[in-house]
């Protein structure tokens, strides 16, 4: 997408039209979270196509990555999971279910607590997620490019700051 020569975006024409309904609004938290909102559309739109080439979307990617991140021998419980994604166990049931069908992972029964199961990544599901994450980070680091190194590390720590004074 080609950028207005003015500098100006959509956001933009949003703000000029609510100045002119409405002046005494203060629209500077506009403009910053109708930019995030707007960025978090797109960058999720990508994502979620760069994950389809290898048949998941980002949710069962969110699954497997969780696994891979959790170190050998790539196990979690369900309850684990869930917290790790921010769902309820039931939210994750069906992603489970699909990632197991196709042989992602496998759930077993917990041999240190006979009532609980455990979830393990495959070996099919370790290379699968090693390809997924590095072509998703290929997306963001792409959509990174029109920052430099010091501008992509200050907006991170602005964020941060952010997220930290949220419910998040």
């Amino acid at each position: 997408m080609t950028a207005d020569p003015t500098g100006k975006d959509a956001v933009d024409a949003i703000v000029a039209q609510w100045a002119a309904v409405r002046p005494d609004l203060d629209t500077a938290a506009m403009e910053v979270f109708g930019r995030v909102f707007r960025l978090a559309r797109a960058m999720g739109d990508r994502m979620e196509r760069a994950y389809a080439q290898f048949g998941i979307s980002r949710g069962e990617f969110d699954v497997l990555a969780a696994l891979r991140r959790a170190g050998e021998p790539y196990t979690l419980s369900p309850r684990r999971l869930s917290a790790a994604l921010m769902l309820t166990t039931g939210g994750t049931t069906g992603r489970l279910d699909k990632l197991e069908r196709a042989g992602l992972l496998r759930r077993s029964p917990d041999p240190h607590d006979r009532r609980g199961l455990q979830v393990t990544l495959t070996e099919d599901g370790h290379r699968l997620i090693d390809r997924a994450v590095g072509a998703g980070l290929a997306v963001q680091s792409e959509a990174l490019a029109a920052l430099d190194a010091d501008q992509a590390g200050r907006l991170a720590g602005l964020l941060r700051l952010l997220l930290a004074d949220t419910d998040v």
